[in-house]
């Protein structure tokens, strides 16, 4: 009994070492521009996935921008009276994740339609404060419309100094304001990484490992992926569990393309991560 109690403690240890070491961002910081009010809710689960991933990851610090709803023109997929729900289901999947989750105080999460030039001033000028040796990492969770806005309104110079994460064109392709060949032109460095959908758009049971664990803040990651699951203005969702946007958060706390980060992150990669924050921070 006592050598199978060292052996289980050796793989745990071992365990947390491993995952210890996936944390090795690059230098500089991070904003992050989702939409969710568009007809994809999928940006529900990767707002909480993303923000407690920052937090277990001892990144949170490095956060400068969030900002949500940033498709600023309404389809008729989606009824105003819905939009109008996922517009306050984006904002409480931001602060109640933040809150739980700790150390987001000094962060304004910001709904980007709703409050457009609060947000792109506030894009700019984390934009404005990038450096050879401390880059602004912008990660394109929805339209790059708010990324163009902020681009015009901040300094040239800073331009060679922001890297725009992407990971699938239905975002490059969606502006109403901005092609994705017009971000480009402002200079930026694209980091175009594999599509996250293919690993982290799983079945939902894929996710009870969340939905029962113990720890509050475990569930409340899994309750906002389940509220997209359940949506009702689209059908795609249903029966899967997607945080496919949180990949881009993973590959960037992992080293991005600077120390061969993960290409693509797993649900497991989320879990362990996840849970070896927990585990030390009951």
């Amino acid at each position: 009994m006592r050598k199978i109690h060292l052996t289980i403690c050796t793989v745990i240890a071992i365990t947390s070492f491993i995952n210890a070491q996936k944390i090795n961002a690059p230098n500089g910081r991070i904003a992050v521009v989702a939409d969710g009010n568009s007809p994809d809710p999928d940006d529900l689960g990767g707002t909480a996935v993303s923000l407690a991933l920052l937090r277990a990851s001892g990144l949170e610090n490095r956060l400068v921008h969030y900002s949500h709803s940033c498709d600023l023109v309404r389809v008729n997929r989606i009824s105003e009276k819905a939009e109008v729900e996922r517009h306050a289901l984006m904002q409480s999947a931001c602060d109640v994740t933040a809150r739980r989750w700790g150390g987001f105080d000094k962060l304004t999460f910001l709904d980007a339609k709703w409050q457009l030039d609060a947000t792109i001033k506030d894009l700019a000028k984390a934009i404005n404060a990038s450096t050879e040796n401390n880059p602004l990492w912008i990660i394109e969770a929805g339209e790059p419309d708010i990324i163009g806005f902020a681009l015009e309104a901040s300094k040239k110079q800073k331009h060679k100094f922001v890297k725009v994460v992407t990971h699938h064109p239905a975002n490059d392709d969606a502006g109403d304001f901005y092609t994705w060949q017009q971000i480009l032109d402002f200079g930026v460095e694209e980091v175009r990484i594999p599509d996250q959908n293919i690993k982290l758009k799983v079945n939902l049971p894929e996710w009870d490992w969340a939905k029962n664990h113990k720890d509050p803040r475990i569930q409340q990651v899994w309750i906002q992926g389940k509220i997209a699951e359940v949506d009702d203005v689209v059908k795609f969702q249903k029966g899967k569990w997607d945080c496919s946007d949180a990949g881009m958060i993973l590959y960037w706390i992992t080293g991005a393309n600077i120390h061969g980060g993960l290409k693509q992150g797993t649900v497991e990669d989320v879990k362990a991560i996840l849970l070896d924050y927990i585990s030390g921070n009951n």
